[in-house]
């Protein structure tokens, strides 16, 4: 097992993509810390991750609060006594025009998908700093990559966070961290069915876009992810993984 005895925090982890990942490095022996603000489908996930074995615990957060990430590292630094990796997934998304986006609207997508990544690495890197050892993976997007018509400023949260977890990778160096993205494209997520449920010919175009021509599934974005927690990345940092079976190539 790749992740025997570490303690691995997922956010938004009750359903989707974060559900895949805590999943995966459960089974890959790690701890699995299920975050998420709906309490209730945290619960579900890591009911999930102790029916195949593994180990996990339940914790209401909302990333956008720094004083709930506080409560929830204090709560996991209780409970097992250290952080080895941090994966920040939790995101939300509206697809619209830019013209037709509210200041409501900017301010729940920032709010959720950057500044929830800040508060997360805020409050974890200094417990990973101490430890002298520790793995961050933000999930990011290929639309902060390339751009995406209808997600202006989700895109630009996303490019946040590659930019962010760049510099991040170069001041945490020195203290034996690794921090690195990974960037899924279109996924078939409780999310994106949300996205597309008023225009569903979206996902057959989009499928058809896809060289592998199907979406991805949340096991291949957990993965990449598992792949950057392991020590298998011990020299990979700073970098933006890709996992859209080549809908991007740059």
């Amino acid at each position: 097992m790749r992740l025997q005895d570490k303690v691995a925090i997922v956010t938004g982890a009750g359903r989707g993509i974060g559900k895949a990942i805590a999943r995966k490095l459960a089974n890959e022996g790690a701890k699995a810390v299920v975050t998420d603000i709906d309490l209730e489908t945290a619960q579900h996930t890591v009911e999930t991750i102790k029916s195949e074995g593994g180990e996990a615990l339940a914790v209401q957060v909302d990333v956008t609060k720094r004083s709930d990430v506080g409560t929830m590292v204090d709560r996991v630094i209780k409970h097992y006594g250290k952080i080895d990796v941090l994966v920040n997934n939790a995101g939300w998304d509206k697809v619209e025009p830019f013209l037709d986006n509210t200041e409501e609207t900017w301010d729940k997508v920032i709010a959720i998908n950057l500044r929830g990544v800040l508060n997360t690495c805020k409050t974890i890197l200094p417990v990973m700093i101490e430890q002298g050892f520790g793995k961050v993976v933000n999930i990011a997007s290929d639309a902060g990559r390339v751009g995406s018509s209808g997600e202006a400023v989700y895109s630009a949260a996303k490019g946040g966070i590659i930019a962010f977890s760049k510099t991040i990778a170069r001041e945490m160096a020195r203290y034996k961290i690794n921090v690195n993205v990974v960037c899924p494209g279109p996924a078939n997520t409780p999310l994106f069915q949300d996205v597309v449920k008023d225009n569903p010919k979206i996902s057959s175009a989009l499928e058809r876009a896809i060289p592998f021509r199907r979406l991805a599934e949340p096991e291949d974005i957990a993965n990449a992810v598992c792949y950057f927690s392991s020590d298998e990345a011990s020299f990979v940092t700073g970098q933006t993984l890709s996992v859209s079976g080549g809908l991007t190539m740059v």
